[in-house]
């Protein structure tokens, strides 16, 4: 029995394709779009040469182009992530990427493995779809603990400027000037809308509601009752950040406390594929003399099934929201 090549041209393909869609991004939007950058992206286009409405119109139409997608079928799964990752591709743009790599995957497994047609054609339509979506959830998850980070600070410098006499539109201009992206090009969007006319309470409630995180709708919820019945706002701002905070660092303590769990859930669903390669590697005979049982390969099926439960069941009980 030799040692099966064509699982790690799978993984291979689909790690290049993860790759091949990170370059490709790079490559259009150029570096500053990514999430490690320390530019100002909204900034950055405007010291370009770009207007403020240009660059107003070109932010909207990339973090609503997804939003209005969700009602496609298929789509509609990726459609949630992508919005949140606040991804430049157009719905066709990424939908014509998965069909490209799906066609590449196929290219590349027709040459590397000697597989059934449709079995290639299924594999190449998984990782096309699969690579796609691990990229664009990679993304969102990485921007969105980023905004989470910030937004404490933010809050902070709001209630800073409010307390010198700032008002609170020059206030959310400032938090856009002065800190990092991903925040900063949302709250410039915010603060782009306003002089334009657009109602800051509802423009705060929007972005809260399409980046689903529940800070950003107490802070929408604050600016707007203030609106409505006045008050101290930067008094109600310091009590946000506070709390803000305190369920940040909450957060923390619960991930540290849940990572032993997590990472043990990993462990166990990873070792059994690990022992088989370090067996197969020791003796590539070990299993000839049951791979004929009929039972083999619906075992194998159990076996995966259960291992993918387990991962489920430990995502499950290490879930605590805060």
């Amino acid at each position: 029995m030799q040692i099966p090549i064509e699982p790690v041209i799978y993984i291979l393909i689909f790690v290049g394709v993860v790759v091949f869609v990170e370059g490709l991004y790079l490559v259009t939007f150029g570096k500053s779009i990514s999430r490690n950058s320390q530019v100002n992206r909204r900034l950055s286009m405007m010291e370009k040469g770009g207007t403020r409405e240009q660059v107003l119109e070109q932010l909207r139409k990339e973090i609503g182009q997804h939003g209005k997608t969700k009602t496609i079928p298929l789509y509609s799964m990726l459609a949630e992530r992508a919005q949140k990752a606040a991804i430049a591709f157009s719905p066709q743009q990424l939908m014509l990427i998965m069909m490209g790599v799906a066609a590449f995957a196929f290219a590349g497994l027709s040459v590397g493995t000697s597989t059934g047609l449709p079995l290639r054609i299924m594999a190449s339509i998984v990782i096309g779809v699969g690579g796609v979506f691990f990229w664009v959830n990679k993304k969102a998850a990485t921007r969105m603990a980023k905004i989470e980070e910030q937004l404490p600070d933010a809050v902070e410098l709001m209630v800073r400027s409010l307390r010198v006499g700032h008002p609170f539109t020059s206030t959310v201009q400032i938090v856009s000037d002065e800190i990092e992206d991903p925040l900063a090009t949302e709250f410039g969007i915010i603060a782009d809308e306003s002089a334009y006319g657009r109602d800051i309470g509802e423009a705060l409630k929007e972005m809260a509601e399409r980046l689903n995180i529940q800070d950003l709708r107490f802070l929408s919820v604050a600016v707007t009752i203030q609106q409505q019945s006045g008050g101290n706002l930067a008094e109600v701002l310091a009590g946000l950040a506070g709390v803000i905070r305190a369920r940040f660092r909450l957060f923390r303590k619960v991930k540290a406390i849940t990572a032993e769990a997590k990472w043990s859930g990993k462990f166990l669903s990873a070792f059994p594929l690990l022992a088989l390669i370090a067996i197969l590697v020791k003796d590539p005979n070990y299993y000839d003399s049951v791979m004929d049982h009929p039972y083999f390969i619906p075992a194998c099926f159990a076996v995966g099934i259960m291992l993918a439960v387990n991962l489920l069941v430990m995502r499950i009980l290490t879930d605590i929201k805060v």
